[in-house]
């Protein structure tokens, strides 16, 4: 099949398979003598997986860890829970952000119970401080 049917048979877009190939999570394939890729079962099935763990918010590198899990085979579950322990870690921290995170926009909206001039929340984003994200990556993702 075309890179067209794919998509539609995967559910996505051909940018989204074009990117995949270039980041190596997706094999390329062969090319007919048009110059047109041509993919098979496999391509559906490795496109699904990596959607899958896209749509659990896993990075690129957690899934080149899983493809290359599956690929060897053998290993059984050890290596693959390992991943996912790391991953739900790194969920729990976002979480914890995402709490603080709305703490300070509850925080900045006391700043303001009526409607006047100028608005108090424009106040405190203007004299709130806040880390430096250079410090620390926030989140596995960046």
């Amino acid at each position: 099949m075309k890179i067209g049917e794919l998509a539609k048979l995967a559910q996505c877009s051909v940018e989204t398979i074009r990117f995949y190939e270039k980041e190596g999570l997706l094999p390329t394939t062969e090319r007919t003598l048009g110059n047109f890729r041509v993919y098979g079962p496999a391509h559906i099935e490795r496109l699904r997986f990596i959607r899958n763990c896209r749509a659990l918010d896993m990075s690129h590198e957690e899934i080149h860890t899983l493809l290359r899990l599956a690929d060897q085979g053998g290993d059984g579950c050890s290596a693959i829970n390992e991943v996912f322990d790391e991953h739900i870690a790194h969920v729990d921290t976002r979480i914890k952000e995402l709490e603080q995170l709305k703490q300070q926009l509850a925080e900045l909206r006391q700043h303001c119970q009526s409607n006047h001039n100028p608005c108090g929340i424009l106040q405190g984003l203007a004299d709130m401080e806040i880390p430096s994200k250079l410090d620390k990556k926030r989140t596995h993702l960046g």
